[in-house]
């Protein structure tokens, strides 16, 4: 093993840069659907060495280190998001003539900008560079920090974090309870960085041993958790029966306006099929994201439809674009929103999307792109609105859904610190934009770990799947599976509680950081070395 470490640190020119994009492109193995979590063991233990090659004591040499530094950043982080990101292109091919040629930008363009913030963290750990465990630390606090950074930065896209290649299953999913997806990011790497020590021997024992306490308390907790805090009695009150609707409509066919009437009447079919024999109707029926295929506002007949579909008190719970006309002259704002709809017709709430997708929702920097013919993936004249706030679905009886639209689901902050206080979370999506490809399990990963993390149920409803029911420990209680046409009835237990606030979980991670951070600071200050 030293003489692979010592090859891999004496590389230079283009086949470090190589094997740079090689071990990130190893790393997205760790996401859905293949989930090889160990990947990320070879992944970060070549990136160590790679940045262990990086090493200079003079003035100058400092400063092309670091630059080396971060060239290896950028080049692992370039690997890990194309390989794992790819499937991006494929809402570009649905309208081929008018959106093809962007295909590169999507493919390559954001996994580059996306890799500067791997680039940073591998500069900012060469500046806390030491030997021993010491390296696995600074590595470990700086990646931890800038994947956190990139929940946030330019409206944030955290997609496919480190730490969910550490959480596949989920007796592995319990720890972002107690510390989020950033704390357990932080811990993941130094666990995935330690077995490059073992080529190096310095802190090899010590920093071993840490990563195998880590790893065993990351899957202690998990079995604790998912084996010792049930529900408890389950009584009729905490009983909901909610129907998931996955119509699996081909997304070519929802841009069609031919096919709007047909598409109405599957998702009102699908609506109401009866229940299983010896069942009772469900009391919520969910359908995706835009599921409606027009203005619902403008179209009268289609509340009577639905009035006349729903049972006596059953709700509807339905994606559909809303428009709120702004006066005479000016055209009016679109939102991507939620509707609650009662067994009369009637519109009792909405709740519109506050996290816009960028270019495919709204164009960034919209005065300049659009002048150079970037438009959006959706038409609409000025695209999308985002709304200031976001509503909670209240029904009659006092139940209160939480609403995320699409990839809202993905970012921790968007869910409030009062999460506890409502009884589920509805995510309606529509991946169908994307096919048969890793984004629809990658996405429906990060749904599950929300669940987790905030200790509610979510219930998640997708055009084209994976629709499901995910309980507060990221279990799946019933789902349809990718591409499945049908509806589904699940029962939700309302009964549960989160322990940890929003704010514990921010808490926890902060001092994980300082912790690994000072860490590092002290071996790159000798302290550790003497252990060694």
């Amino acid at each position: 093993m030293e003489k692979l470490a010592s090859k891999v640190m004496l590389l230079w020119g283009w086949r470090r840069a190589g094997l740079a994009i090689l071990a990130g492109a190893i790393g997205a193995l760790a996401m859905p659907p293949v989930s090889f979590f160990a990947a990320l063991f070879l992944s970060f233990t070549l990136l160590v060495w790679l940045i262990d090659g990086t090493a200079g004591s003079s003035t100058s040499g400092r400063s092309l280190g670091l630059r080396s530094s971060f060239l290896l950043g950028w080049f692992f982080g370039l690997g890990y998001f194309v390989a794992g990101l790819w499937w991006l292109g494929s809402a570009l091919l649905i309208e081929a003539d008018e959106f093809a040629w962007a295909l590169p930008l999507a493919v390559l363009g954001l996994p580059s900008v996306l890799a500067l913030f791997y680039g940073c963290a591998t500069m900012v750990a060469r500046l806390l560079w030491s030997d021993g465990l010491g390296r696995v630390a600074a590595l470990a606090s700086s990646v931890g920090f800038f994947e956190w950074l990139r929940s946030f930065v330019a409206t944030g896209f955290p997609w496919n974090a480190i730490g969910y290649g550490a959480m596949p299953v989920p007796v592995m999913m319990q720890s972002a309870h107690l510390i989020g997806i950033a704390g357990v990011t932080t811990l993941a790497v130094f666990v995935f960085a330690a077995p490059a020590l073992l080529a190096t021997r310095k802190g090899a024992s010590l920093g071993m041993m840490i990563a195998v306490l880590l790893f065993s308390a990351h899957l202690g907790y998990g079995y604790y958790r998912l084996e010792f805090m049930s529900y408890g009695p389950l009584s009729d009150a905490d009983r909901l029966i909610v129907r998931l609707v996955q119509p699996a409509i081909d997304q070519a066919r929802k841009l069609e306006n031919a096919d709007r009437v047909e598409i109405f009447e599957t998702h009102l079919s699908l609506s109401a099929a009866p229940p299983a024999q010896g069942e009772p109707q469900p009391n919520i029926i969910i359908w995706p994201e835009t599921s409606l295929p027009f203005i619902l506002t403008e179209n009268p007949d289609a509340l009577v439809r639905i009035g006349d579909t729903l049972k006596d008190g059953q709700l509807l719970v339905v994606g559909a674009v809303r428009a709120e006309e702004q006066g005479a002259g000016t055209p009016p704002r679109y939102y991507n929103s939620v509707y609650m709809i009662d067994d009369r017709g009637q519109i009792l709430s909405a709740s519109d999307k506050v996290h816009l997708t960028p270019f495919g929702e709204y164009v960034p920097f919209e005065d300049v792109l659009r002048r150079m013919g970037i438009e959006t993936l959706i038409s609409l004249p000025g695209g999308f609105s985002a709304a200031s706030s976001r509503s909670v679905l209240t029904t009659p009886a006092g139940l209160r859904l939480y609403p995320l639209i699409c990839y809202e689901i993905i970012f921790p902050d968007e869910i409030l610190a009062s999460i506890e206080t409502v009884d589920a979370i509805v995510n309606v999506t529509n991946d169908a934009w994307f096919g048969n490809t890793p984004g629809p399990y990658q996405h429906f990963q990060q749904a599950r770990i929300r669940a987790v993390e905030v200790g509610v149920p979510v219930i998640r409803v997708a055009n084209s799947g994976i629709s499901a029911l995910i309980d507060p420990f990221g279990r799946i209680t019933s789902g349809l599976s990718l591409g499945q046409k049908g509806a589904m009835d699940a029962t939700i237990n309302k009964s549960f509680v989160s322990l940890h606030a929003d704010t514990d979980r921010h808490i926890n991670y902060w001092l994980i950081l300082l912790v690994v951070f000072l860490v590092a600071i002290v071996s790159r200050m000798g302290f550790i070395r003497r252990l060694n």
